[in-house]
């Protein structure tokens, strides 16, 4: 019932826009290989597990000066004057400059692609190729044979008829909640929609940023009504829907929540979608390459691909490299590359980071043991601290305010590329100053409530 429904609105909306003479095309403009470099190979090289340059991820060097303004919690805007490179062993730069190596556990780089050489080789070969400028928007000429490339395989890896790139993830959310808020603009008689003609979008209270602020805009533009639903509360969200008189419906949640480090209940909202119709779509930003057995994401690790209408994702976490996308239909995506202002006015991703990401998508699907690396990370977590952890986004409740201000970061991030021991020194140091045998014993009460 839900992708018929939309299907048509979609169609009806797309239609409005052609006879307006609105309609915005992609054509993408084939680059050239100079003849010098005509007999060049495109093979990508690919590894069978953790190599040193895999380690630059997760290990930084910042100078002393900022370590300890960073200690003492003092401002800056990043401009500490930082002298040499702090290459040498004794930890002095050339220069004198004093370093301190640290262990990056707050970073999403999930499974350690941005330094993988392959990625830096395709990244490198476009730029010698092509230059480093997209030279114009996607619509104008900034949209080429690599980005093409780049969202079919998105496309074929989300199980999408095709895919939007987009400059960044929260440009994607944004276009994609303003384009479907224009249904509803484009449908309705006289051009403004009554309440029962808008969209009706349901969003979990812990979104994204990005999601929040496509729903302020497009509420803004009088196209849809915001209804948010409490956290994961499938309970709350049916009756939320089976209440909602507006027959065009969206829910949108993140597939694993950045923050907490928890998975929407995919499964049950799957049932919801049959049962009420509406449209689904998830922003599968932490869980794209990371969660499936093809790195399909959180749809796919659920084993519902098919009934996730709209998947949004990011290029700058697990991929390494930086941009965002759409996974959806071709009708959606005219629809949103036509109506989605934050992909029609921005920039195009330039030509070096579409080839790496690309290159990044094909080198995560090859190397396998990279997924099974950062799930073994979250086992090992789990049992060093017992505490129940789901993902490798981990959410530390401490118990008083004193500790949490000693902790400092309470959200730790894990990769594919941290060693048990990195684990082992980060447990050391958490135990300092949290409990966690407390933590666990608090997380198991917490999940036998809900």
């Amino acid at each position: 019932m839900a992708a018929w429904c939309w299907d048509y609105w979609v169609a009806e909306a797309l239609l409005k826009l052609e006879s307006l003479k609105v309609m915005r095309s992609l054509r993408p403009i084939h680059l050239i290989r100079p003849e010098s470099n005509q007999t060049e190979s495109d093979e990508l090289e690919f590894y069978d597990g953790l190599r040193q340059w895999d380690r630059a991820s997760v290990e930084v060097q910042i100078s002393e000066t900022t370590f300890q303004k960073w200690l003492q919690d003092i401002p800056s805007s990043g401009d500490d004057t930082v002298i040499g490179n702090g290459e040498d062993d004794d930890g002095a730069g050339p220069c004198g400059g004093k370093f301190k190596k640290l262990l990056i556990f707050s970073g999403n780089d999930y499974l350690g692609l941005s330094s993988h050489p392959t990625v830096i080789k395709a990244a490198v070969k476009a730029a010698q190729l092509h230059g480093m400028g997209p030279r114009g928007s996607a619509l104008i000429c900034g949209y080429t044979n690599y980005h093409r490339l780049l969202e079919s395989a998105l496309a074929d890896l989300k199980k999408k008829e095709d895919c939007l790139l987009c400059p960044t993830g929260f440009a994607a959310n944004m276009a994609l909640i303003t384009a479907v808020g224009s249904v509803g603009l484009l449908l309705a008689e006289g051009g403004k929609p009554k309440r029962d003609e808008r969209v009706a979008i349901f969003s979990d209270a812990l979104n994204h940023a990005s999601i929040i602020d496509g729903i302020r805009l497009a509420e803004k533009q009088g196209s849809l009504v915001n209804i948010v639903y409490r956290h994961c509360d499938m309970v709350h969200l049916n009756s939320l829907l089976s209440s909602c008189t507006m027959k065009k419906k969206v829910v949108v949640t993140d597939s694993l929540f950045s923050m907490d480090g928890d998975f929407a209940p995919i499964v049950e909202l799957v049932k919801l979608r049959r049962k009420h119709g509406f449209l689904l779509a998830i922003d599968d930003a932490h869980a794209t390459l990371v969660c499936g057995k093809t790195g399909g994401g959180a749809a796919e690790k659920f084993k519902c691909e098919n009934d996730v209408d709209i998947c949004i994702g990011t290029l700058s976490k697990a991929s390494g490299c930086h941009g965002g996308f759409i996974a959806c239909s071709k009708k959606w995506k005219q629809l949103i590359q036509s109506r989605g202002r934050s992909f029609i006015f921005s920039t195009s991703t330039p030509v070096p980071i579409a080839a790496a990401a690309h290159a990044a998508v094909n080198v995560a699907k090859q190397e396998t043991w990279r997924r099974k690396a950062i799930w073994n990370r979250v086992l090992e977590f789990r049992a060093m601290t017992r505490i129940p952890i789901t993902s490798p986004i981990i959410s530390l409740i401490v118990g008083s305010e004193v500790k949490a201000l000693e902790a400092s970061r309470l959200r730790i991030a894990l990769s594919a590329v941290h060693t048990r021991d990195d684990l082992r020194k980060l447990v050391t140091a958490l135990s300092e100053c949290i409990n966690f045998e407390e933590i666990g014993f608090n997380c198991k009460n917490y999940s036998s409530k809900l």
